[in-house]
């Protein structure tokens, strides 16, 4: 009893800051400087170059384009958490800021969230967006949210590593091992990435092994009812990514012991060929391949077994997503801040300085690389070539965007088959039970068909 009131009176007061924060952050009216009506989005805590940036190319840029909005931008280390309680008491910015289209299922079936096929027409969204992650978006029918930018499972590898080796870039699985093998025999690691702090890194592998070894195909079979989650070519996934673990090709003993920033670094220290990992690591990648090493860093899709090297599969993804709030009452100048992201202009000034979080997803993407960095060019290069595969249907699924939110959480867990805790075929009654109970309450994001 005790505790159940404790932990009632924490969410009373977690609920109670959320709001008075949201209180404090307008003039209590609604109107900004000069009598213009503002406009909120809270944002993530990112680093303050990233907050500079985003300041000059959205903020600055939206305000100065008209006289009746002014757009605010909060940066805030919670953003998940405070969206959630400020949603649920009807309180919140006008721009949410989402982590995937599961995110937003719960709170468009509460009607927190504002349908936006309206604006979708105004601006052309669904002739502008790539047509699998606008219906990512959508929840009964109607758009909910805009993914802000694409986001794949790939390789990242040290070009002077592999020369220096006489190893060539991996085109295939078996490639891919031989080096490991390799690398690990000169004393170096098989690849770094670890989930030190942020176990969701996990999904990363989860992702991988689901798209490149299980298949696309039999995911989209699985996510759409037509396979069970214990189907064999799925439990052998697993049981692919528990061998690789256990042989040392994920960063050996210290995979829990690494974070992004720390693996990103020895890849740059040439302790490693390869980084596996999400493309928005290249915001990381810009603070350890300096102008010295830059030319150093290389990323390719991660290869699909039995698949083909000219035609990769892409693990599709977004880094978040964004909606209007059903209480906000700025909805028009909501709007207007989302289709400006939704630009080639947007694209390419965010990228020339942030790159690997604004890979917009547009299906007629135009790059303009003659004004961006070296880690820049690469980024903007691998979001091309991966807009081009996705519109192909060359893609698999990426768990965080289009699983739902219970079956996300038990392959979050993949871990614990790595470390013998689990077999893969429990581990995978355990998704088949959480998923089908997702289901019946409706919180299956749309699954677009890739190529069969």
């Amino acid at each position: 009893m005790k505790k159940s009131l404790r932990m009632a009176i924490g969410t009373m007061v977690t609920v109670m800051m959320v709001v008075m924060l949201v209180a404090c952050s307008s003039n209590g009216d609604g109107k900004g400087k000069d009598g213009k009506e503002q406009i909120t989005l809270w944002f993530w805590g990112a680093p303050p170059e990233h907050q500079t940036t985003m300041k000059q190319v959205l903020v600055d840029k939206f305000n100065q384009s008209q006289d009746q909005y002014e757009l605010v931008v909060e940066f805030r280390n919670s953003v998940d958490k405070d969206i959630s309680v400020a949603l649920s008491a009807g309180q919140g910015p006008d721009i949410v800021y989402g982590s995937g289209p599961s995110f937003v299922i719960p709170f468009a079936k509460a009607n927190k969230l504002e349908p936006l096929d309206t604006y979708a027409e105004k601006y052309g969204w669904k002739d502008r967006i790539i047509e699998s992650v606008y219906q990512s978006g959508t929840v009964d029918g109607k758009l909910y949210s805009l993914g802000n930018s694409l986001n794949t499972e790939g390789i990242f590898y040290n070009k002077k590593v592999l020369k220096d080796n006489n190893w060539e870039v991996p085109k295939t699985v078996e490639d891919l091992e031989k080096i490991m093998d390799a690398a690990m025999a000169k004393g170096l690691y098989a690849s770094v990435t670890g989930n030190k702090g942020w176990k969701p890194v996990n999904e990363n592998y989860t992702s991988i092994f689901l798209t490149h070894f299980a298949g696309k195909n039999t995911v989209y079979e699985a996510l759409t009812g037509k396979r069970k989650w214990t189907d064999p070519e799925i439990v052998a996934a697993l049981e692919k990514s528990a061998e690789w673990y256990k042989k040392g090709y994920l960063a050996g003993d210290d995979y829990t012991n690494l974070t992004f920033n720390e693996s990103i670094q020895l890849l740059a220290d040439e302790r490693a060929p390869f980084f596996f990992g999400p493309s928005l690591v290249f915001q990381f990648a810009s603070q350890s391949f300096t102008d010295d090493i830059v030319d150093n860093l290389g990323f390719i899709p991660f290869p699909t077994v039995g698949g083909s090297s000219d035609a990769p599969d892409y693990t599709l993804g977004v880094t978040a997503t964004l909606s209007i709030n059903a209480s906000s009452k700025h909805k028009d100048g909501a709007a207007q801040v989302l289709d400006m992201m939704m630009t080639n202009e947007f694209m390419n000034e965010m990228t020339a300085r942030w790159p690997g979080y604004w890979g917009v997803p547009l299906k007629d993407l135009k790059l303009e690389t003659d004004k961006m960095s070296t880690l820049s060019k690469l980024y903007a290069q691998s979001i091309y070539d991966m807009i081009d595969g996705v519109n192909k249907g060359n893609f698999g699924y990426y768990t965080g965007v289009f699983f739902p939110p219970a079956a996300q959480q038990a392959f979050l867990d993949i871990d614990s088959v790595w470390q013998n805790q689990i077999t893969s075929q429990k581990l995978m009654e355990k998704a088949q039970a959480e998923f089908d109970k997702d289901v019946e309450k409706g919180l299956l994001p749309p699954i677009p068909m890739p190529a069969q």
